[in-house]
């Protein structure tokens, strides 16, 4: 243990020995100047504090003065009933400070009573309550305000873990505040009490035990008691008035003394507001202006002087702001910082404001929020935090996603306006401003609020703008997942997956295969919008396979079959029949004999007109397959698959390419269609 601890258990023990052990009257004496020394040392600690977890350990440290006060009480009283005497102190607030005067003592203790108990006590009791009342009400608020943060990538877990924690010890602190405050009631209530006692028995014992007459008994012991109270009474009010400013405390970057200084003159025209006024109350009513014009004089130059102050110190601030303003455009690191680039940024013309602001009732940075939890669920990728700020430079009510600097789409929302998808069949009754739905690119209209239940009837889907701008937002980013994902966003998922698999992230990298190849695959997947969320399985077949080859178009065709049971799964629903679009023997032929190899990889030369037959072709059988009630699909070998996704992710980017080893053996296939040359 060491002194430090030591030296307040010594410091315990020894406020017990006090209520049990009689004390020499020095000892009292250098005891009660402790004690105001304390409480003098707790009420500056508490001005000085900036938030009240700063001083955490103060509902303790008042439960402990509190009963270092009353153990004083103890000796002291003990003292002047069997000495008539409490030490040099007692006796000199009994006599110099009251002027020996029992009626003065009496009095200025009651008063301190009365300030102490009712105002000052009874404030930071009511405050003490409120706040622990608020703060365990608001904690359910500041938790979520926590995990969206968090989630916006605002914060890092080890600061949301210790706002977390913040958080809980305010509504200890204030919990531990409102009982606290009742030890500060409870002990100018027994003050009281200890008076009168000390009063009614050193009468009896002056006259009974020492002969002494009723006067002079009433008139040592009086003062003895008065004097005793107050020097006890002033540390209680010191303590007293440091719990209220605890309490009552708001968190700021300042402690209580510069917040004073800066808040209250402010506003320097007010000191000659309140000058006027003081000099206009001695000159209208018999107060004598001797008193009256200083004072107005004195508030009317600080006045002056803090307009002055307040002037030179904008000044400054303009300059050095200038002067900091020139130095970065002069340093080169000014240069690099705008060679950053956001990886993804929303931008919105001034009419669409109202979307982003919470004010306004805009829910847009909640919305997104809620994409990237939606497509962390789906893709298994962190998607980055979307920068959102208006442009001037667009359209009132026009928006545009970028992505790594470039634009990728843009839109526009009406938004005291609904977007009215047709069920098939268009209604002329409909009325409204024809448009294209951006997300998905059907032809749809503006409508207006009065037209929104009649087109809902007649079997529209009517979407709200904020939903709009969402899913388009959505569809965009799970389009361009695969750009998002770099080397340093695939170290984040690999650091994530060796918490848990630390054997399996060993065997893959760095040996045989690099971040940037294990980046190669997944961004190959995404692409396909095969999700990446089942990493386990994606490094167990890179770790089986990764010795045999580095190439990562290989790579990738076998982690796909590795993850036959969750690509049939996206494409199958409820174990109905999947229909396809397959490709004749010949067209794969064609396919296979035009793979180019090389010691860089393969890739596909076909000849142009052949390509051009198979595109036209694949073309034709997804017109007919329009008319079924599931969207196209191409199946192949495994053995070309790679290379029929190279052919046709330029003209049909949105239909996928399976083969059959990517499907489960009890999905039932039905093929509507083939894929055939002359």
């Amino acid at each position: 243990m060491s002194a430090r601890d030591l030296s307040v258990l010594v410091s315990v023990v020894f406020i017990v020995a006090m209520l049990i052990i009689p004390l020499p009257s020095w000892l009292l004496s250098v005891l009660i100047i402790l004690n105001i020394s304390l409480a003098l040392l707790v009420l500056l600690t508490s001005m000085n504090v900036r938030e009240p977890l700063q001083f955490s350990i103060f509902p303790s440290l008042l439960l402990l003065l509190t009963l270092f006060r009353l153990g004083l009480n103890v000796s002291t009283t003990r003292s002047i009933l069997s000495k008539g005497e409490a030490g040099g102190v007692v006796e000199t607030f009994g006599t110099f400070v009251v002027g020996g005067n029992v009626v003065v003592g009496f009095v200025v203790f009651l008063i301190l009573i009365i300030i102490q108990f009712v105002v000052i006590t009874k404030g930071a009791e009511r405050v003490s309550e409120v706040a622990a009342r608020f703060t365990l009400d608001a904690m359910p608020g500041k938790q979520m305000s926590i995990d969206a943060d968090l989630n916006a990538g605002i914060i890092s877990e080890q600061q949301a873990r210790e706002r977390r924690e913040k958080v809980a010890r305010e509504a200890d602190f204030y919990g531990a505040m409102d009982g606290a405050s009742k030890f500060v009631k409870g002990d100018a209530i027994a003050g009281i009490i200890i008076v009168v006692i000390n009063m009614l028995f050193g009468m009896v014992i002056g006259v009974v035990q020492h002969g002494l007459d009723v006067g002079e008994a009433a008139q040592r012991y009086t003062l003895l008691t008065v004097g005793d109270g107050i020097v006890s009474q002033i540390p209680a009010l010191l303590i007293s008035t440091a719990t209220g400013i605890v309490v009552t405390r708001a968190a700021s970057d300042e402690n209580l003394g510069a917040d004073i200084m800066q808040q209250l003159f402010a506003y320097p025209k007010m000191l000659y507001v309140t000058a006027g006024t003081i000099f206009l109350l001695g000159l209208f009513t018999p107060i004598n202006d001797l008193l009256t014009i200083p004072v107005a004089s004195l508030l009317a130059l600080g006045g002056y002087n803090l307009s002055k102050l307040s002037k030179k110190e904008e000044m400054s601030q303009e300059v050095a702001e200038e002067e900091v303003e020139m130095d970065q455009m002069k340093s080169p690191e000014s240069v690099v910082s705008l060679l950053s680039v956001d990886p993804i940024e929303f931008e919105f013309g001034y009419g669409l404001i109202p979307l982003a602001d919470a004010n306004q009732g805009g829910d847009l940075l909640d919305r997104i929020v809620m994409i990237r939890r939606q497509l962390a669920l789906e893709l298994g990728i962190v998607i980055p935090v979307v920068r959102i700020r208006d442009n001037i430079q667009l359209q009132p009510n026009e928006y545009r996603l970028k992505i790594k600097g470039n634009e990728v789409a843009r839109g526009e929302l009406l938004l005291d306006h609904y977007l009215a998808m047709s069920p098939g069949m268009d209604d002329d009754s409909i009325e409204g401003i024809d448009t294209i739905e951006p997300a998905f690119g059907l032809p749809a209209k503006w409508i207006t609020e009065e037209m929104k239940e009649k087109a809902e009837m007649l079997g529209y889907t009517v979407v709200d703008p904020p939903s709009v701008v969402s899913t388009h937002i959505t569809e965009l980013l799970k389009a361009h997942a695969h750009e998002l994902l770099g080397r340093q966003e695939t170290k984040q998922l690999i650091d994530h997956l060796k918490e848990t698999y630390p054997i399996l992230v060993e065997e893959v990298t760095p040996n045989p295969l690099s971040i940037g190849d294990v980046q190669k695959v997944l961004a190959k997947l995404l692409k396909e919008k095969v999700s990446i969320r089942n990493l386990p399985v994606i490094f167990e077949t890179l770790a089986d396979f990764g010795r045999m080859t580095t190439d990562t178009d290989l790579l990738t065709e076998y982690v796909r079959q590795a993850l036959a049971r969750q690509i049939t799964n996206q494409y199958v629903v409820n174990g109905e029949t999947l229909k396809v679009i397959t490709l004749s023997g010949k067209v794969e032929k064609a396919i296979a004999e035009g793979v180019q190899q090389t010691e860089h990889g393969n890739y596909l030369a076909l000849d142009p007109t052949i390509s051009q037959a198979i595109i036209e072709a694949i073309a034709s059988q997804i017109e007919q397959f329009s008319f079924q009630d599931q969207a196209p699909i191409l199946l192949c070998s495994p053995a070309v698959r790679m290379y029929v996704r190279q052919l046709t992710e330029r003209y049909f980017p949105n239909v996928p390419v399976l083969s059959y080893n990517e499907l489960e053996t009890n999905v039932e296939v039905q093929s509507v269609g083939v894929v055939d040359i002359e």
